[in-house]
């Protein structure tokens, strides 16, 4: 999550939906902000009391964390964006990240069909930030009573138009979006990745958001 004071924004990160790309390119507009150093500062602190004083908006945090930390008045003024991404290939998507750089997580569950049906089971076991994308997309967007709180939506399928509509409602000069973490071991088409029953289970999961963001597994 990203806060700023000068140009009056809060961006929603949510993991998997090109937010490293904006991140990168928000960086110049932070090192502009009066408050930036002091935001530094704590994150700083935050990680060296491994972070139990509650000093700094972790990098997924949901918007809601946001609500209750600022100042009412503030928060209601600032432009709140988030950047979503079909929850079908988003699955696809964290798998291969996964298997990448935490394939201990995957033993016994090589195969994309196995891991998925195995870390949506609402039988497993609790096992803390197995894959941040066990969670709704919505579940960043909403409050505590499942009311939208961002003003704008982008879209991971057209992620530059809806970043040059975002910096031009903010008045500032569209940075450049540089590719981050473009992955070179998936098929391009998460569709292939399927059965139909796992298809089924996916949307089942996360019904929400097919719902409130309109997604299909198959956008033909």
């Amino acid at each position: 999550m990203i806060l700023s004071n000068r140009y009056n924004f809060l961006y929603v990160h949510i993991a998997k939906t090109g937010g490293t790309s904006v991140r990168a390119a928000l960086k110049s507009l932070q090192w502009r902000d009066p408050y930036y150093l002091a935001q530094w500062m704590c994150s700083r602190l935050s990680g060296l009391t491994g972070h139990r004083i509650a000093s700094k908006l972790p990098r997924h945090s949901k918007i809601v964390c946001a609500q209750e930390m600022l100042p009412r008045e503030f928060f209601l003024g600032l432009y709140k964006f988030a950047f979503v991404r079909n929850p079908w290939d988003l699955q696809v998507s964290s798998y291969h990240h996964l298997k990448r750089e935490r394939p201990f997580l995957l033993e016994g569950r090589e195969s994309f069909e196995a891991f998925t049906r195995w870390k949506l089971d609402p039988e497993r076991p609790y096992q803390y930030h197995l894959d941040t994308a066990i969670t709704p997309l919505t579940d960043y967007l909403v409050d505590l009573h499942g009311h939208l709180l961002t003003d704008y939506i982008g879209r991971y399928e057209r992620l530059q138009e809806d970043w040059d509509h975002i910096c031009k409602h903010l008045g500032i000069a569209t940075p450049p979006l540089p590719h981050k973490r473009q992955a070179t071991d998936r098929q391009k088409d998460y569709r292939s990745y399927y059965s139909s029953d796992l298809a089924d289970l996916v949307g089942t999961y996360f019904k929400r958001d097919v719902d409130l963001l309109g997604y299909r597994f198959d956008p033909e």
